[in-house]
């Protein structure tokens, strides 16, 4: 782990030169409007860019010859394209849901815009991709839960035909497929909910059989197969903290060797080339993402383009068949940055854009790397990102806890973070308990502490702020989404005096009817989630004591609640619960609900109402 920044340090570093003038304020919208040009593609001949961009507030997709003029291809208008890729040269697929219920379906649309077919027109069925035969001119493998709501079985779909084939049927506790480098389902994952197994057989007329059986809380993630399709390239924390990048053999269960280590962080993934078949970055984060380069042709890539594009992080996003055409994409902390086009056969750099020309990066704030004591004695690494021309002194603060919440923040830009810094608030982003990539141990710490040492490590937070003098504990508010959201209710249901207001978006209020409403394809996982959270008879006190809605007669603080109707992981009776039943008691919550959204506002419009009603709120209460 890289050393964070001590407090004088960090305060030198935001107020010294280049970020001492005052940001002027930017209207609200200009930081939610969706991109200009984003998601750039390029077609597996090389010779065509494809991208989304607005149409009527909706993102749809484009093609490019390069060297020609881009052409609209899609004309969806009631949700954002946001995922899709090319299937040959001729065909594009994405995926679409219906208003946020997640049961996203698999379109497919040629390049010339004439055709635009749904190739899972399933009610109530979800779509999994699971390998897009890259190497196959019209078939690719999907997962799809429609002959049962929990399971997904593997099909081979013809993009062309719509022949939609049976490949693997799950007999009940799969969990997920894996494919060799010839697209055939070689491995499989299993669970019971507490244990994990791997499955495997030597060819597709075997039967599959069980080589390891685990505990949930260890890892074993097949990444790929190695390129003569006999082992697997694997993320494991077997008998270990850290996640590590081995080459493990299925035939056997074990690992025969080790990669790729870090003795600080969890391996996030690996990347390898198909052309040369050879892997070529390991992947993880520390305060910021990094990759550890294990081929020296990649390096090679990469400082090239990073000496042509000083002063960002820069990521090669998409590249031909042939690897010799790259998308690029630059970005850091304050700016989603540009997208590039290089031809490496003529080290010929093109850019293609800008993803947000109109917020400049001179007007957002540094995102900073700090850390902190829990009262427990855990070391809590965060993000503090501070309004530019003010002093780092008794500041308005806005806590935003993360989702998850076994996910974590990372340093990149966020539209969020920047327009409250933007408003002349701190932002305080802080990875608690439970948050991915730190090791094993310190996922397993959150384990039914929902409410608990989780919500202490939020709260340290803010008292890290106050004593360090940054913070004006009068002035401090708590904003989070999903289990932010859980988090922002616990934060002033349990710890009353702490929050002058309070933004909850999606977010838990029952632990006992979040349980009893997950999405049907969690039931698998129903035992790890009463292991990991508690369970509704065994820990019934657990779950009463941590549930906010049970506890409303404390909270104070003014609240703002936020839902989508139809959110399949987080129910709107959540929302519903905590809103009657303060409105029982006579107090006023400001609620929000969007009938076409989910789990958080995904169009434009939407997202437009939900922060203008925040910029209020907070102004309210913090100004």
């Amino acid at each position: 782990m890289k050393p964070t920044m001590n407090t004088a340090v960090l305060l030198a570093a935001l107020l010294g030169a280049g970020y001492s003038a005052a940001a002027e304020q930017i209207p609200v919208r200009e930081f939610f409007r969706n991109p200009e040009r984003t998601n750039f593609q390029i077609s597996p001949d090389g010779k065509t860019l494809s991208f989304t961009q607005p149409v009527e507030r909706r993102l749809n997709l484009y093609v490019q010859p390069l060297g020609g003029e881009a052409k609209q291809v899609t004309a969806v208008a009631d949700r954002d394209i946001r995922q899709y890729f090319w299937k040959g040269d001729d065909y594009l697929l994405f995926l679409k849901d219906n208003g946020g219920d997640e049961n996203f379906h698999l379109f497919a649309v040629d390049r010339d815009g004439k055709t635009t077919r749904d190739l899972t027109p399933f009610d109530k069925v979800r779509v999994e991709l699971i390998d897009d035969l890259k190497d196959h001119p019209s078939d690719v493998i999907i997962g799809l839960n429609k002959r049962n709501p929990e399971i997904f079985d593997a099909y081979r779909l013809n993009i062309r035909t719509g022949e939609l084939k049976l490949v693997a049927k799950n007999p009940g506790k799969i969990t997920g497929w894996v494919t060799d480098h010839a697209g055939r389902i070689r491995v499989a994952t299993s669970s019971d909910g507490v244990n994990t197994s791997l499955l495997y057989r030597k060819s597709e007329a075997a039967p599959f059989r069980t080589v390891l059986t685990t505990s949930y809380k260890e890892t074993l993630q097949p990444y790929t197969f190695t390129f003569d399709n006999k082992y697997l390239y694997a993320g494991s924390n077997l008998k270990r903290d850290k996640i590590e990048l081995v080459v493990f053999d299925p035939a056997t269960g074990k690992e025969l060797k080790h990669l790729y280590r870090r003795p600080d962080v969890d391996l996030d993934g690996v990347s390898y080339s198909r052309k040369r078949k050879v892997l070529t970055t390991a992947d993880y984060t520390d305060w910021k993402g990094e990759r550890a380069y294990l081929d020296s042709e990649t390096e090679a890539l990469y400082k090239t383009l990073e000496a042509r594009l000083p002063g960002y992080e820069v990521a090669i996003a998409a590249s031909n068949r042939n690897e010799d055409v790259f998308i690029v994409a630059t970005y850091n902390d304050r700016t989603r940055g540009s997208r590039y086009l290089y031809e490496a056969g003529t080290d010929t750099l093109t850019k293609l854009g800008d993803v947000t020309p109109w917020l400049p990066e001179a007007s957002m704030a540094p995102m900073k790397a700090i850390s902190y004591r829990s009262r427990d004695g855990l070391t809590i690494h965060a993000y503090l990102t501070l309004p530019l021309g003010k002093e780092a002194k008794q500041l308005p603060v806005i806590v935003n806890p993360h989702g998850g919440p076994w996910h974590r923040d990372e340093w990149r830009f966020n539209p969020e973070v920047q327009w409250l810094a933007n408003r002349g608030y701190a932002v305080l982003q802080p990875n608690f308990r439970g948050s991915t990539g730190y090791g094993k141990r310190f996922w397993m710490a959150s384990f039914k502490e929902w409410g608990g040492k989780m919500q202490d490590d939020v709260s340290d937070g803010v008292k890290y702020l106050v004593d360090q003098g940054i913070a004006d504990p009068k002035k401090v508010c708590i904003y989070g989404g999903s289990y932010g959201g859980y988090a922002t209710l616990a934060g002033v249901a349990f710890t009353p005096d702490l929050y002058a207001c309070a933004v909850d978006y999606v977010g838990v209020s029952n632990l006992f009817t979040f349980i009893k409403t997950i999405p049907p394809y969690w039931k698998p996982f129903i035992e790890q989630m009463y292991d990991m959270v508690g369970h509704p008879e065994r820990d019934r006190a657990l779950l009463e004591a941590r549930s906010p809605v049970f506890h409303v007669d404390r909270i104070k603080a003014p609240l703002m609640v936020l839902q989508g109707a139809k959110d399949p992981r987080v129910n709107i009776d959540e929302s519903n619960q905590i809103v009657n039943a303060l409105k029982a008691r006579g107090v006023e919550v400001q609620y929000i609900v969007k009938d076409n959204e989910g789990h958080g506002f995904a169009n434009e419009e939407n997202r437009f109402d939900a922060y203008e009603a925040m910029q209020a709120f907070f102004a309210r209460y913090l100004d």
